[in-house]
């Protein structure tokens, strides 16, 4: 898989149930493929990664529909292209 197909999706925020769901759905609903997750929760707090391939989606659709899942769950969810993502993290 090329580096330039794939994003990286965070959730952060208060767990609550159908998070993992709601995200999936959206990802599935723009014919993106999740190809790697780790979530975990810390005292009551919700945290996630997933790396995503997203050759077949809109990017600007989904960064949009993703935001919107994310304040009706009161949480906030992000959406980065992973080549943006590595060159904000090098050192």
């Amino acid at each position: 898989m090329e580096k330039k197909n794939t994003a990286v999706v965070t959730v952060v925020g208060k767990d609550t149930r159908g998070i993992i769901a709601r995200v999936s759905a959206a990802l599935s609903a723009h014919d993106a493929n999740i190809l790697d997750i780790s979530q975990t929760v810390l005292s009551g707090m919700f945290n996630m990664i997933m790396i995503v391939d997203i050759s077949l989606s809109r990017f600007a659709q989904l960064e949009e529909e993703l935001s919107a899942v994310g304040q009706e769950l009161g949480i906030q969810i992000r959406i980065q292209r992973s080549e943006i993502f590595d060159a904000m993290h090098r050192i």
